[in-house]
């Protein structure tokens, strides 16, 4: 393995360099150290360099790298070529190196940074083993540097591109002031966060033991890489689970020398970006050059990736249009030859390119494996935000501390919205709406509105939906929602919030899962060698608030009441059409056959969407060709809810709290 270290600005390698010899240094003449280089200007055997100084003049090219790259390639040497190299040194600059044959390597490199610059030295070097026949040690020194100047380029782009983040519209934070570490697990499948303010959820039936939980500086770590033969991982996550973060945090870090600098080159490509060659061909190396230049030195200068030299992340599969045939694709390993996007992505997961360079793949959970069945790799997931990473981020998000304070302490008041903040997308759209508080009054009441905040985490899947797949009309989107939304109700009044995919009704399970955002599927193990896919929501209370959009859209948009054919006793409808307070009843009447509470939070959400912000925000959902609606007041609904209860002579506290909608 080669080293390729990460480089010092100049003002560092300088103050390194000259900090001993300052505090001797007589303040009216030349330090020591200045008229030693003077004095070694003029050798007394003239060397003629094969490249001159100024030629790899580099910010990379610090006294560190320098000094460590001179080392590893003087161990390369012979004991006889390397007495034949001070012999040299010592014939062409006689001075410096009168004592360099009792010198070991370490001392022979001090001495030679003492007396020349850092270029003058590598050349010197460069010059001297080939005048020994040294050719190929010599050409190990040159790739040093190169590589080196390369990875200090693309450190710059790195920091350049994700030094700072976009945290809503129009607002952006440096990366490293906002990102709260997410831990990794060293398992897949590991199923939703099923915690529930009313109800007690069991979890698919499995075999499988949790994985290790895994920091960012843990995961594709050193010991990691020693312990595993695979070259491809797979990282899955939830919609808004914090992928692409997790992502740009790896590559920032790295560029900034704070991890993975086992890596020499690290590289992120997005799906989206790939997309873009999608009726063309294009080899990967091209796509490579094109969104990093320097890497084009890799061929140019006759080069190659080492052995886990390079890591090549590749953010966001499930962005990919089209479906994986593995079976009837053909088989590439040159990722130098132009091939068609579903030929290289196909090759790519097969692990057919780059043989000695390590892969990282992000995606949602998929409905059909994006991984070939016989391929060799590692699955990881994304955990879900802790109580402890919750209070984190509000703590990054609102720099006054006594907002801060607020804001954790009003979230942790309302339990449902508290146990959604698992999911670091929910946890942003929350800070973006209290934030838009504070700046209309500081001292402003924080909001309370559950499904508001609801129907927002839904319209920001809905338009990342859409610019992954803009073709998609409204009405096939408004139907998918609705075919979501009644497979959400037919569970619930089950009593089930999840369910195997063969017995799933017959809706697009690709648009589903992949690209909705709003499904997820994950694979049980029941039984020892029995495994089952399973598919449910992102957690369960957004089953609860489909269910409900979807009773919402029915009467909103077909005049339909869905409790007509469920409740017993009919409640008899107005002439004049269906009123939003004779579907609250119906729904009423329905929830007090529940003894366990299962439709408490499905009634909520469905009396908040009455509400006048609520349904300003679902517009986008409306038939033009619907009927006038009209806004019910919260003290409408709270009279509806405990008409209700007096009737079923059922306890209000426990069955409707209805006080956060």
């Amino acid at each position: 393995r080669h080293f390729v270290d990460q480089a010092l600005t100049p003002a560092q390698s300088y103050e390194k360099l000259t900090s001993e010899d300052e505090g001797v240094a007589d303040q009216e003449g030349p330090s020591t150290r200045e008229k030693t280089k003077e004095e070694v200007t003029e050798p007394s055997n003239q060397l003629e360099l094969i490249q001159e100084p100024e030629e790899i003049k580099h910010p990379s090219l610090t006294l560190q790298f320098t000094f460590k790259a001179l080392c590893e390639t003087l161990k390369k040497l012979p004991e006889d070529d390397f007495r034949m190299f001070k012999w040299k040194l010592w014939t062409h600059y006689p001075q410096p190196f009168s004592a360099s044959q009792s010198m070991d390597i370490v001392d022979l490199v001090d001495r030679l940074l003492e007396s020349f610059t850092c270029e003058m030295s590598v050349q010197i070097t460069r010059t001297i083993l080939v005048s020994i026949s040294k050719k190929n040690v010599a050409e190990h020194l040159r790739m040093l540097y190169i590589k080196n100047q390369i990875r200090h380029e693309l450190c710059e782009l790195m920091i350049q591109k994700y030094s700072e983040v976009s945290i809503t519209e129009g607002q952006t934070m440096p990366l490293d002031d906002i990102y709260v570490d997410v831990n990794t697990f060293s398992r897949s499948d590991n199923g939703p966060n099923v915690e529930h303010e009313v109800l007690q959820i069991t979890k698919a039936p499995t075999k499988k033991k949790p994985g290790d939980r895994l920091s960012l500086a843990e995961t594709l770590s050193q010991e990691w890489i020693t312990k595993t033969y695979a070259r491809q991982v797979y990282l899955y996550g939830l919609a808004g689970s914090g992928k692409s973060m997790f992502v740009k945090k790896l590559a920032l870090d790295w560029a900034r020398g704070r991890s993975h600098q086992h890596f020499s080159f690290v590289y992120v490509i997005t799906i989206r970006e790939m997309n873009e060659y999608l009726e063309t061909k294009i080899s990967l190396m091209d796509i490579v050059n094109k969104l990093y230049p320097m890497a084009k030195r890799i061929k140019t200068e006759g080069l190659r990736y080492e052995e886990n030299e390079a890591l090549f992340i590749f953010d966001g599969l499930d962005e990919y249009p089209e479906e994986f045939n593995f079976m009837r694709t053909e088989i590439h390993s040159d990722a130098s030859s132009p091939m068609t996007m579903r030929v290289l992505l196909v090759n790519l997961l097969r692990g057919r390119f780059l043989s000695r360079s390590r892969f990282v793949i992000t995606s949602r959970p998929h409905a059909d494996r994006c991984a070939p069945w016989d391929g060799h790799y590692d699955e990881i997931e994304m955990g879900s935000f802790s109580n402890a990473n919750k209070d984190e981020y509000f703590r990054k998000r609102f720099k006054d501390p006594n907002q801060a304070a607020r804001v954790i302490e009003h979230v942790k008041s309302l339990k449902t919205l508290h146990i959604m903040c698992c999911l670091p997308l929910f946890c942003m759209l929350l800070a973006d709406e209290y934030q838009r508080v504070f700046r209309e009054s500081p001292e402003g009441k924080l909001p309370t509105n559950m499904t508001y905040m609801y129907t927002k985490l839904l319209l920001k899947l809905v338009h990342i939906r859409r610019t992954r797949k803009p073709a998609f009309s409204p009405e096939d989107e408004l139907k998918l929602l609705m075919d979501l939304g009644k497979f959400a109700f037919t569970l619930l009044e089950k009593g089930q919030f999840h369910m195997n995919r063969s017995k799933c009704p017959d809706f697009s399970h690709i648009e589903a899962v992949n690209r909705s955002g709003i499904c997820m599927q994950y694979t049980t193990t029941p039984f020892v060698l029995c495994h089952e896919d399973v598919v449910c929501f992102l957690h369960p209370t957004v089953q609860e608030y489909m269910a409900a959009l979807y009773a919402y859209l029915s009467f909103r948009n077909h005049d339909k009441n869905i409790f007509d054919q469920s409740v017993k006793n009919k409640l008899k409808l107005s002439h004049k059409g269906h009123r939003i307070t004779e579907l609250y009843k119906a729904a009423v009447e329905k929830s007090l056959q529940c003894p366990d509470g299962k439709l408490d939070l499905f009634l909520r959400f469905l009396f908040g969407m009455g509400c006048k912000t609520n349904q300003e925000l679902l517009l986008p959902f409306h038939k033009p060709s619907a009927k006038p609606w009209f806004y019910v007041q919260k003290n409408k609904i709270t009279s509806l809810s405990n008409q209700g209860i007096s009737e079923g002579g059922l306890n209000a506290n426990t069955h409707f709290p209805y006080f956060y909608i």
